[in-house]
């Protein structure tokens, strides 16, 4: 086996765990042409679509549409069964343990985000996220918020420590992985800093230091990073859409990181990632953008409209699903005006009517934004 990753070694009941060597690889990381060039264009994406933010009429309800894509799709990489209207339509009261694993998810990134202000990405912040993803639902007796204190492996259902597809390292193993990725992330090598996050996004698979939730944080990690960098001025990225169309590749890769020690083709596939989701981010980007521009001027154009038809406009980007009551509530008019301005809406196909029959209190979807979000999901 190339051990330059690192090596199995015979625990005391007789199955085998890895341990990691410490990063960066040794030997270096070849920088070949074909690397330096998905370097570049990875970079030139990510310029692009961090500049984006500079033209977006509200990038904070833009990025919070994002952020919620990205908790879907990170999710959905991990078996989740929900859809991205279940985790907009927030009148909706019957949400079962799928949809909240993503809204956890949702609240995890913007906490890690908010506490990137006080202090840098570490160990302690690695644990604070991981106790609002797991906070509650399934993972909630996974010990949220501490590394675990014993063995874990990757497998399918009813393998064993021996059957397993991959272990990863003993107990005391990954205490000391843990703290020697936590060096390399304070470390100022002059390593480029899209390389760099993908070697700890490996490293940190690789460590597996939680009972759960091991893959979540492991991408979360990486909005973290990108923005800590000043990479990104806003989470815009949602990387999770590449690494679920390519699943069984990423997966793949990784596995090939441990066994071969094949940093590079692991670090190819990573900024092919970046540019193909900033791309998607970009055009999705594009596509809002000219919807609210191109409605925004229908509604002007009409006869009988106000300046509350404007606000719902706004509202529905925020909201893509809502009801009678939540305008009424957000936009502070009546309920019969705003049941008329929805009206309006529908009349026009900006809002379509998605109430099972039997039912009184209608709930309405802007499907034009809705299909445009949806893509990937």
């Amino acid at each position: 086996m190339n051990n330059r990753a690192g090596e199995y070694a015979e625990q005391l009941t007789g199955y085998h765990a890895f341990v990691p060597k410490k990063l960066p690889p040794f030997p270096s990381i070849i920088y070949d042409d074909e690397m330096q060039e998905l370097l570049s264009f990875a970079d030139r994406k990510l310029g692009r679509l961090d500049g984006i933010t500079e033209v977006l009429p509200n990038p904070d309800f833009f990025v919070a549409m994002y952020v919620r894509k990205e908790a879907l799709l990170s999710s959905q990489i991990e078996g989740t069964q929900a859809s991205l209207i279940d985790v907009i339509d927030i009148e909706d009261e019957n949400k079962g343990l799928d949809v909240e694993e993503v809204v956890n998810y949702v609240r995890a990134m913007n906490y890690g985000l908010l506490r990137l202000s006080e202090l840098p990405l570490c160990l302690r912040l690695i644990r604070e996220i991981h106790y609002e993803l797991l906070a509650s639902g399934r993972g909630s007796t996974k010990d949220p918020g501490n590394f675990r204190a014993s063995q874990n492996w990757i497998g399918p259902p009813g393998s064993t420590l021996n059957t397993a597809i991959f272990v990863p390292p003993a107990v005391s193993d990954m205490i000391k992985a843990m703290n020697d990725l936590e060096e390399y992330l304070y470390n100022k090598d002059p390593i480029p800093a899209l390389i760099k996050i993908a070697l700890v996004h490996a490293q940190f698979e690789t460590i597996h230091p939680f009972l759960d939730g091991n893959g979540r944080v492991g991408r979360l990690l990486i909005t973290f990073w990108l923005c800590q960098q000043k990479i990104l001025s806003r989470p815009l990225l949602y990387l999770s859409y590449y690494f679920k169309l390519n699943k069984s590749e990423y997966y793949d890769r990784l596995m090939a990181v441990r066994e071969k020690g094949e940093w590079e083709n692991w670090i190819k596939f990573f900024l092919r990632g970046i540019a193909i989701a900033s791309d998607e981010s970009i055009e999705s980007a594009k596509e809002i953008i000219n919807l609210r521009t191109e409605l925004s001027g229908f509604l002007y154009s009409q006869k009988n409209t106000s300046g509350n038809h404007q606000r719902l406009l706004d509202l529905i980007f925020e909201y893509p699903v809502i009801n009678i009551s939540f305008a009424s509530r957000h936009l502070n008019i009546s309920h019969p005006t705003a049941t008329k301005i929805i009206e309006a809406f529908e009349k026009n196909n900006i809002l379509n009517d998605i109430t099972p029959k039997k039912i009184r209190n209608k709930r309405y979807i802007f499907k034009k934004y809705y299909t445009i979000l949806e893509r990937g999901t």
